[in-house]
């Protein structure tokens, strides 16, 4: 029977595999006892100069080997009752997989590119700032975490089995390292290749998937679904659908509206991306310790209380670039990303400010209230740096001090950068608020409000700004059969809790048919 045994040690001391061992036959007592042990749990523990890691690990005596990994046990599907899935993104691609273990069919429909086929388009989306609507970093073969890092780290516990879709990630070709790290990171290099070997799967077993194929329609007779339509003309009977369709897939909130079927408004937070160099970070959070190989280029979080208003660091990316996000031509929008090595020299985080539907008067009647408001920023963003994919940016330091910039250190953001003054272009309501909390945020962070950081305005896709309601079935309470879904549909926030989610439906519809 395994042991778990917990301590710190220096970073140096983790890297050291003859310390370890010694350390833990020292901590169990173990004399002359044989054993093996495998990491468990790694974090860095750097409030105080001398850093810690925080180590755990599973020890295994004598001849005891390591638990394997959770198996993965897909059936053949080929004839199997169909579902029918809408996104493939982590919900749509999870509920597949999930679905060949419980032996239903999963018919996939993703409205953008496969993932290759993806890279093309945002290779003209940076360089020549045309955006293609269905083929962009929020849409096509797994959604928008997959050219956006690939964070795998949930503050949700209670939604599901965390571990088996991590341990799912390393059965397709993720490192086993993800099953420790406090903050599991694959890296948009390592991504694509494990979508492609998800996809193969589901077909492999009988699923199917299909790009180039966007839903356009719901056949819904007696509050029941009864079938899809792809693509304005081709039209599908099913009777179960997972709405998977992820936060920016706006087209699908306005098909349900104009369909009468019941959304509401949700709260989300917008704001901007802060960039800074790595060095920087990694000198304050680790007390002047530069280009350590015994540590990981630093992250940070930070939150603060602003006019009764939450403030904080979303989607913190070391190492990483910040990338053109917009969706349809006429907005802009950034998001981050890092290579699985996290090792450009910038560092970058949203800092982005909570908005309420309560924001704005009409939010009892309206479920697009906060949608409007999130596409009237994106807009005047767009309008404010020249009607292309530049960016209206800012040092730091002259937003909070009021000036324009003159001019701007080298960013990681390919489109360009075009000087304005953000207080002027954002909502008062947010401008106000990150003004305030950027000198609290230095206070915390000594260093951080400099004017060699930049703001790229706006990260505004931080969640869905409409919920689908669902019920405890995960049905909506006025259609049958259809399963809203995930981030898109207001029950999830990255990928990991996204997955979970996509399973979670697909198990409702497998205990419904059973």
């Amino acid at each position: 029977m395994s042991q778990r045994v917990q301590f710190q040690v220096s970073p140096e001391e983790a890297k050291n595999q003859k310390f370890l061992k010694g350390r833990i036959r020292t901590e169990l007592q173990l004399s002359d006892i044989d054993f093996t042990f495998v990491w468990a749990r790694r974090s860095i523990d750097a409030r105080k100069r001398q850093i810690r890691i925080n180590a755990s690990f599973d020890v295994f005596l004598n001849e005891e080997q390591p638990k394997p990994l959770g198996d993965f046990h897909p059936k053949d599907v080929h004839d199997a009752p169909e579902v029918a899935i809408i996104g493939s993104g982590p919900a749509g691609l999870f509920a597949g997989l999930r679905a060949l273990e419980l032996g239903l069919k999963p018919i996939i429909f993703e409205r953008g590119k496969d993932v290759r086929a993806r890279r093309r388009d945002l290779a003209i989306l940076n360089k020549d700032s045309i955006v293609n609507p269905e083929s962009n970093y929020c849409c096509g073969e797994g959604g928008a975490g997959t050219y956006s890092d690939g964070k795998l780290y949930t503050r949700s516990k209670k939604r599901g089995n965390i571990l088996r879709a991590l341990e799912w990630f390393v059965h397709f070709g993720a490192t086993d390292e993800i099953l420790v790290d406090a903050h599991p990171h694959i890296g948009t290099n390592k991504l694509p290749q494990i979508i492609v070997s998800m996809r193969e799967t589901i077909i492999s077993h009988g699923g199917e998937v299909n790009f180039d194929s966007k839903l356009t329609d719901l056949t819904i007779e007696n509050g029941k679904i009864k079938g899809v339509e792809i693509n304005g003309d081709k039209k599908l009977k099913y009777d179960n659908v997972i709405l998977a369709t992820g936060h920016s897939a706006r087209d699908i909130f306005e098909l349900l509206h104009a369909k009468k079927i019941k959304l509401e408004a949700k709260a989300f937070a917008l704001g901007v991306r802060v960039e800074h160099s790595q060095d920087l970070i990694d000198s304050i959070q680790y007390h002047g310790r530069l280009n350590d190989e015994f540590l990981p280029p630093a992250s940070y979080s930070l939150v603060a209380q602003v006019e009764d208003r939450g403030v904080y660091s979303f989607c913190m990316c070391p190492g990483g670039i910040i990338a053109p996000c917009a969706t349809e031509p006429g907005e802009v929008v950034t998001n981050g990303w890092s290579p699985s090595k996290r090792n450009n020299p910038y560092s970058n985080s949203g800092i982005v400010v909570s908005v309420e539907p309560k924001d704005f008067k009409d939010y009892k009647t309206n479920p697009f209230v906060c949608l409007d408001f999130q596409r009237s920023v994106e807009k005047a963003c767009w309008e404010a740096a020249g009607r292309t994919q530049n960016v209206p940016a800012q040092r730091l330091a002259d937003f909070v001090n009021g000036r324009i910039s003159k001019d701007f250190p080298r960013t990681s953001y390919q489109p360009g950068l075009t000087s304005v003054d953000l207080n002027k272009v954002l909502p008062s309501m947010i401008a106000r608020r990150l003004k305030k909390a950027f000198p609290v945020f230095d206070q915390k962070m000594r260093g951080f409000l400099t004017n060699d950081a930049v703001l790229h305005a706006p990260e505004s896709r931080t969640s869905s700004p409409i919920q689908i309601p669902r019920d405890e079935t995960c049905q909506h309470p006025e259609v049958e059969g259809l399963y809203p879904c995930a981030e898109g549909a207001g029950y999830a926030g990255g990928i990991i809790s996204a997955a979970i989610d996509g399973m979670k439906c697909i198990e409702k519809i497998s205990e419904k048919l059973a």
